[in-house]
């Protein structure tokens, strides 16, 4: 990477924009995956999916790493053009404006660095809860033949729990805010916007921000009011 396009603004709006751009890709994939949760088939589908991950083995955690050099970069980048922000513009201004056009700013334009904060915490409590199955023994289900972890059940169990349910609701809405603005702007960061296309490119982003917003958010409350209970999976599964 070099070193002089770190250093100018342009550079680390470009790079923040590229990375930003993969993470939104990862998350188009993520949200796929964890549709299948919707699946009438007792979590069967979703297990299969998750198995299907962590049969990919060493693949899987260089997927992993490269996520989070991703998403370290992000943070930062996104971190120093603020920064640059602030030191060529002290004092807010009384109106805010868009270049070359109507203003495009918003309270998801404004609020970009709190809501990428609390993404930034909410992924590794994600995972804490999902993958590393909270540090707690995780009961298993067979797929295809072998014994796997059943994270079918491990996310049924999660968000029977109201308060866990809904503060996921909360997050996926911050998700949705910051996925507005970012969408846009990683475009325009690549001067990939000319005055014709730039209200179709706004208007998709928000349309998609809406579409991954809802499309997570819908999870949690389908689990918490019509999912199956727990007990009666585990039971399931035990057997008699």
């Amino acid at each position: 990477m070099s070193t002089k396009l770190l250093q100018s603004t342009i550079g680390r709006k470009v790079l923040a924009a590229i990375s930003g751009l993969a993470l939104v890709g990862f998350v188009v994939v993520h949200l796929a995956g964890n549709l299948t949760l919707l699946l009438p088939d007792g979590g069967a589908a979703f297990n299969a999916y998750a198995h299907k991950l962590a049969s990919l083995g060493p693949l899987l955690w260089v997927a992993r790493a490269g996520l989070l050099v991703f998403f370290v970069t992000h943070v930062l980048l996104a971190i120093g053009v603020r920064l640059d922000e602030k030191r060529a513009r002290p004092d807010k201004y009384a109106v805010t404006a868009s270049k070359g056009g109507p203003s495009k700013q918003t309270w998801s334009s404004r609020s970009m660095l709190v809501t990428g904060v609390v993404i930034l915490l909410f992924v590794p409590l994600h995972v804490w809860m999902f993958t590393l199955n909270q540090g707690t023994p995780h009961a298993t289900v067979e797929v295809h033949g072998e014994q796997v972890k059943d994270v079918y059940l491990a996310v049924v169990t999660a968000f029977k729990n109201p308060v866990k349910a809904w503060a996921y609701v909360a997050v996926m809405v911050i998700l949705g805010f910051h996925l507005r603005h970012g969408f846009w702007s990683a475009f325009q960061s690549l001067g990939m916007l000319s005055p014709k296309c730039t209200p179709a490119i706004y208007t998709a982003g928000v349309v998609f921000a809406a579409l991954m917003a809802v499309g997570f958010l819908i999870l949690p409350l389908y689990m918490l009011y019509f999912g199956p209970d727990p007990e009666t999976l585990r039971a399931v599964v035990s057997g008699p």
